[in-house]
């Protein structure tokens, strides 16, 4: 008899069948909750799996990983609490002296945990202005240890080469680390452009329903630097419980779904507004007028994702957009099935440089048409 062709399967199938899932001991295909806190020894006195304690981690925690490395490429993912303690634990490999490079606009967290560390641990740090060519390369010194990078950055969306920025990393002997927040791995594989580590907010579009908070690092390579982390992450107590990891793992299955439509409605509505005479601009990667667009198309292989902003004419306007539409729901966050509005500048900290005009958008899964009905109304109703 033939043998079966073994199929390679794509990374979609892989994350909508959670690397097909099936329960040995009873058939169920929807993984379960192993919410253990301590884990049994044998007469050895040696653990039965791979479990301790949960400080470490877990068998649900050890398959959210699992999944998330397997669709980044990666040789090792790490889970955490929030994304900030997964930035926190990556830092905390720093020591004094040494130096690390950050774009001067980006996610407001990892700014202030490094003006934190400048001014408490003497540390260095450098932040480029990522729509200059140029600016990283002049940033980065024999001293940098890591090159951060966020790409597109956060709220204005510029985009940086990640292989070209590899190449100025390595050269000094720095770890790339790039922050893919918005660019999940069914976009972007920027392991696979050469970066070392890949940062995401598990909270926004891998869980994609607004309802855990949680941060992962994915390594290309094992290493004693990759140990490190582990130790300090086991250390500080910040890795994922059970249910989060399970709920995450959840939402992993439809991460290309609900991608795919994000996308495609972000695109229409950012060429809807192109041009609004009630707009000074519209930021938005996917649009062919971006100066980061061609970069963008390279890296990004399945959608410019659900991510924009609009630059109201006003402070005044773009408060009362904010407030005033009946769709779009005033928070912070991103990458849920429901679309959200943000006035940017109102939460972040002292250290934030984004235009007070700029309003944030993450796209949803509604309906394209009543996204777009929505800021119209607010928008004829602005100052």
């Amino acid at each position: 008899m033939k043998q079966p062709t073994q199929l390679n399967l794509s990374p979609a199938t892989r994350a909508a069948q959670a690397l097909h899932f099936v329960n040995p001991v009873h058939g169920a295909v929807v993984p379960g909750i192993e919410p253990a806190s301590t884990f049994a020894r044998d007469g050895d006195y040696q653990p039965i799996g791979n479990a301790v304690y949960a400080r470490d981690g877990g068998p649900t925690v050890d398959h959210a990983e699992a999944i998330l490395a397997n669709l980044e490429g990666a040789a090792t993912s790490m889970l955490f609490t929030s994304g900030m303690s997964a930035i926190v634990a990556l830092f905390e490999t720093l020591e004094a002296g040494d130096h690390v490079t950050c774009p001067i606009v980006g996610y407001h967290g990892t700014i202030n945990w490094l003006h934190r560390l400048v001014e408490k641990r003497g540390i260095k740090a450098t932040f480029y202005d990522a729509t200059q060519d140029g600016a990283l390369a002049e940033a980065i010194t024999p001293a940098t240890k890591i090159v951060w990078v966020e790409t597109p950055t956060n709220p204005n969306w510029d985009v940086t080469d990640i292989a070209a920025a590899v190449e100025l990393a390595h050269a000094v002997g720095a770890k790339l680390a790039v922050d893919c927040t918005v660019t999940p791995p069914c976009t972007t594989q920027a392991l696979s452009l050469g970066a070392d580590i890949v940062f995401h907010s598990a909270t926004k579009y891998m869980n994609g329903h607004s309802d855990i908070t949680g941060g992962v690092l994915s390594f290309a390579q094992n290493s004693p630097f990759v140990d490190e982390i582990r130790g300090l992450r086991t250390l500080q107590g910040t890795v994922m419980a059970a249910f989060e990891a399970w709920l995450l793992i959840r939402g992993l299955r439809t991460l290309y779904l609900r991608f795919e439509r994000a996308s495609e409605s972000a695109l229409t509505i950012a060429q809807h507004f192109e041009g609004h005479p009630k707009l000074a601009a519209v930021l938005y990667p996917g649009l062919p007028s971006h100066p980061g667009h061609a970069i963008a198309a390279r890296q990004m292989t399945n959608g410019f994702g659900g991510m924009m902003s609009l630059i109201a004419r006003s402070r005044a306007a773009a408060q009362h957009v904010a407030t005033h539409t009946q769709v779009f729901i005033p928070a912070t966050s991103l990458g849920g099935v429901e679309s959200l509005i943000e006035h940017r500048i109102a939460v972040e900290g002292p250290h934030s440089v984004v235009k007070p005009e700029l309003l944030r958008l993450s796209i949803g899964i509604e309906s394209v048409s009543d996204l777009i009905a929505d800021l119209e109304q607010a928008l004829d109703s602005a100052p």
